[in-house]
Order: structure tokens, then C-alpha cells, then sequence
């Protein structure tokens, strides 16, 4: 099999593929701005506002413990999370929205409590924690999932006009996934955009943040916490941006107000990074899974949920690829919808 794109959706083919027995080359162009080397990192999908296409969020948010067993270094740990607000009534309805879903523990918090879990946080922000949202270090998920696969790596540049071409160089396989995120329209005649995402990485020197839980506000902007230090503060969701991969000042300062409103204790960290990343956008917001053609499969789409639901969506890709029931009804997300 030959799966076009490295970031976590084609890694996590390869890897379950690879399981099966299966022999697999995974080709990629080594663009700038693939979503997974930029993305955040945050596994907590009971806390989405969304309900179109939460089956499927829960269900990757319920295998990722399964896949952090089976693959060593994916770095994957439950921290917990916080939804935070100044709102009593914006909390009362995430604790109703949580109470439906299986999040683990749900506990509200005063924004005392709340600081001692996340110390920069605003004074006026309380919170409902959420004891199953985790963290995930994109570039060492992939990197885990490509070296258990054992997969060849091809780099260069695909066409598939008369075959799979690398390079201009033919390759044949049984399979083709195209799992190439945001440059998939490239390749075949498909609605995916790449929508441009700027993701700031502060130091807080001397700051233990290694149990630190990612923080929800009730936006699309995001905090999370690794271990050395490090923050988190994203995301820019700028449609129709193109490929222009650059930090525009109008993309840092919507991130650093944002992080800054809540969380001003992070007025004096160190601006490590931004980082850019492309995400594949699609025009109902769901992913494209599943068999486009004869022997061809997509596995794109993933928009700002990719983290989540990629590694999963992967392992139901790859059933498909073998024939199997991938358990879990596909029907919403045909590529051929469109």
C-alpha cells in the first residue's frame, strides 16, 4: 500500500496497515505548514459546543488510550481540562452539555481552585474541570506511529494522472490513501482548503507545567501546558488564506490578546515560537473518509480536530483498505458527498 502524506492521518494508516501484515510506503513533499507539526494538541473531545460529528470525536477521544498502549513515545497523557468563564450561565451549560457525555469527572471550580490547577489564569474566571481531556505532542504522535509502522519513506512530489507518480517516477501498489490534509485538491478533485492556523509557544523559566490541564474558554482560542516549561496559546482560524505560510501581525496579536484575557499571568513569559501550520478544510466542517475510487482512499479533512480524530480515523481507513468492518458507520463522511 502507498499513502500519500506523513502527518498523523497517513502515519496512523500506516501503522494499523503495517499491523495487518500489510507492506506500506508513505511518500510526502516535505511542505512548510503541514497542520500536524503545528498543531496544539488538545484530546478533549467531550467538551466540543459541537453536535454534528461528536460520535466520531468521541469515539477517537476514547481510543487514544488504546493506541498510547500499543505505540511506545506517542506522548500522550490525561492532564484534565478546564472550561473556563466569568459566565455562572455559560458554565451551568457546559456542566449540562458535559453531564451527557463521558468526560470522567466533572467538577466545578471557583476561580481559585482554578488558578491553582492553571496559575496564570484570570482572577474573575471560574471553571468546570473535566478529569479525561489530554495532550498530545503532534510531531511525536507521527514520529511514534511512522517508526512502529516500519514504513518505507518516500519523499518527493505525487501526481496521479496515468498511475501514481513520485517525481515523475511510476509506483505501483494495490492501495492508494491520500492523506496528503490540506494540499489533497492537488491530487484529486476535491473540495479541501487549507485554512492557516498561528499557534504561539511561550517559556515560563522555572515553572513546572508538566501537570498543568489545558484550558477551554468559550471560544475557539485554547491554552494547554507541556512539560519544560512550555505554553501553548492558539489558534487563528483564517479562511481562505491560502498557502501563505507566514506570522502576520494580525494573527499574533489576535492570539496574544486572546491568551493574555485569559490567562495575564502569561504577560511576562518568553515568545518562544509561532508556529503555521494548514489545515484541511472542508465545506461542511466534517472529515473525508473512506474509498473515492477503485483502489484510491482519502483520508483528509480533519479542519482544526485533526489531532483528535486523525489517529482513529486512521484505524477505520485502514479497515476499509482491508475489507474489514471498521465498526463505526461512515456514511456522513464519504469523500464522494460533494
Amino acid at each position: 500500500m502507498i499513502i500519500v502524506g506523513s502527518g498523523v492521518a497517513g502515519a496512523s494508516v500506516a501503522w494499523h496497515l503495517a499491523k495487518a501484515g500489510v507492506s506500506v510506503q508513505v511518500v510526502d513533499a516535505g511542505r512548510e505548514g503541514a497542520a500536524t507539526a503545528a498543531g496544539a494538541g488538545i484530546v478533549s473531545p467531550w467538551t466540543s459546543r459541537r453536535h454534528e460529528g461528536y460520535p466520531l470525536a468521541e469515539a477517537a477521544g476514547a481510543y487514544y488510550p488504546e493506541l498510547a498502549a500499543a505505540v511506545p513515545g506517542t506522548s500522550y497523557e490525561v492532564v484534565g481540562g478546564l472550561v473556563v468563564s466569568a459566565s455562572p450561565d455559560e458554565l451551568d451549560e457546559a456542566e449540562q452539555r458535559l453531564a451527557g457525555r463521558p468526560a470522567g469527572a466533572v467538577t466545578r471550580l471557583t476561580p481559585e481552585q482554578a488558578r491553582e490547577l492553571f496559575p496564570p489564569l484570570a482572577p474573575s474566571l471560574a471553571a468546570v474541570h473535566v478529569s479525561r481531556a489530554g495532550r498530545v505532542d503532534g510531531r511525536r504522535l507521527r514520529s511514534a506511529l511512522l517508526a512502529a509502522s516500519g514504513a518505507e519513506l518516500i519523499s518527493g512530489r505525487v501526481t496521479l494522472d496515468g498511475g501514481l507518480r513520485v517525481d515523475g517516477v511510476a509506483h505501483g501498489a494495490d492501495a492508494v490513501v491520500l492523506a496528503a490534509g490540506a494540499w489533497t485538491s492537488e491530487l484529486v478533485d476535491l473540495p479541501v482548503a487549507p485554512q492557516r492556523g498561528q499557534i504561539s509557544h511561550f517559556s515560563l523559566p522555572g515553572t513546572d507545567t508538566a501537570s498543568w490541564p489545558v484550558v477551554l474558554p468559550v471560544s475557539s482560542h485554547y491554552l494547554l501546558a507541556f512539560p519544560g516549561s512550555r505554553v501553548v496559546a492558539g489558534a487563528t482560524r483564517e479562511t481562505g488564506s491560502g498557502f501563505d505560510h507566514r506570522v502576520t501581525a494580525a494573527g499574533q496579536a489576535e492570539v496574544l490578546s486572546h491568551a493574555l484575557a485569559v490567562a495575564p499571568g502569561l504577560a511576562t513569559a518568553t515568545l518562544l515560537e509561532t508556529r503555521v501550520g494548514f489545515r484541511p478544510a472542508s465545506p461542511d466542517g466534517e472529515p473525508l473518509l473512506g474509498q473515492l475510487d477503485e483502489n484510491l482512499y482519502v483520508a483528509t479533512g480533519f479542519g482544526p480536530g485533526g489531532l483528535t480524530l486523525a489517529p482513529y480515523a486512521g484505524r477505520l481507513v485502514a479497515d476499509l483498505v482491508l475489507g474489514r468492518d471498521p465498526g463505526f458507520d461512515l456514511t456522513p463522511y464519504r469523500p464522494d458527498r460533494f
